[in-house]
């Protein structure tokens, strides 16, 4: 379904009855990332709420005039919370992001925590684990320094019908359909515009900034395949949790989890969501 907020008009999959989840995708996906867990959480009583944040997919992509910043994460927190507030969904829901939406959820349980009834992040710890992880962790985000520069970054990811961005997604089962919608005019600026707004150069290696913890309890879930993130990013986030903390490593997975092992990632997320209920 289409739903119209006050700034964009967001592509959302609802569906189920029951407490609501709010299901959050990365660079550079969909709401369709969350196929496998959708089924299984209504299957259990849930309500599952899957938008596609703007400048992906079919979502709208503000004019350019805006500049970057219109994908700046708490643009992405207005827009979930003004999405939660259009489908009527008062009180707490169950937040889960992945990549870059584990880092908007993050933003959206420090600025809203009353909103927030459980955080279950993937792949993407707290920032300021991610920057005190190390110089692994510092080479394995290369790309975030070269999605930084406009115009260079696309061509690069583009080039030779989009071979280095097809590198880059080896891993990823829908790394075809994914790169599809990406050849829209503006559609690669606007998915690389949260890079920009959210990590640029000066936040990658200046000095450290004084982040909020999140409010727990948190979830975090890292896989041992992933080539973008260290496990010790994940872990030295519960450093960061005002609250219960719970880590799991799952084996045999790449950087999306959630599509290489969505019986175990469902099973996690099942049996965090039932150890704290809303209400």
């Amino acid at each position: 379904m289409r739903v119209e907020l006050s700034e964009v008009t967001l592509d959302v999959e609802v569906s189920g009855e029951g407490p609501a989840v709010l299901l959050v995708h990365g660079f550079p996906d969909s709401h369709h990332l969350w196929r496998h867990q959708v089924p299984a959480l209504t299957a259990a009583g849930y309500k599952c709420v899957a938008p596609t944040l703007r400048g992906f997919g079919s979502s709208g992509r503000p004019e350019e005039g805006g500049g970057f910043e219109a994908y700046h994460p708490a643009k992405h927190v207005g827009d979930l919370l003004e999405l939660l507030g259009r489908l009527e969904i008062d009180g707490p829901v169950h937040v889960v992001g992945h990549d870059w939406g584990s880092g908007v959820v993050q933003g959206l349980a420090q600025f809203a925590p009353e909103r927030v009834a459980s955080l279950s992040i993937l792949s993407v710890g707290h920032l300021s684990a991610v920057m005190d992880a190390g110089f692994e962790q510092k080479q394995r985000s290369w790309y975030m320094i070269l999605f930084q520069f406009p115009g260079l970054a696309e061509d690069w990811l583009a080039r030779d019908d989009f071979a280095n961005l097809r590198e880059m997604l080896t891993e990823h089962p829908d790394a075809e359909a994914i790169i599809e919608p990406l050849r829209a005019p503006g559609a690669l600026t606007a998915a690389l515009n949260i890079y920009r707004a959210g990590v640029p150069t000066e936040v990658q290696f200046g000095p450290a900034l004084p982040l909020p913890p999140l409010p727990g309890p948190v979830l975090g879930i890292w896989s041992t395949g992933d080539r973008f993130m260290t496990e010790r990013s994940m872990t030295g986030t519960g450093k960061h949790v005002d609250g219960t903390w719970r880590y799991e490593r799952v084996e045999h997975a790449g950087h999306w989890l959630q599509l290489d092992q969505p019986e175990r990632i469902n099973t996690l997320l099942l049996d965090f969501l039932a150890e704290n209920p809303i209400g």
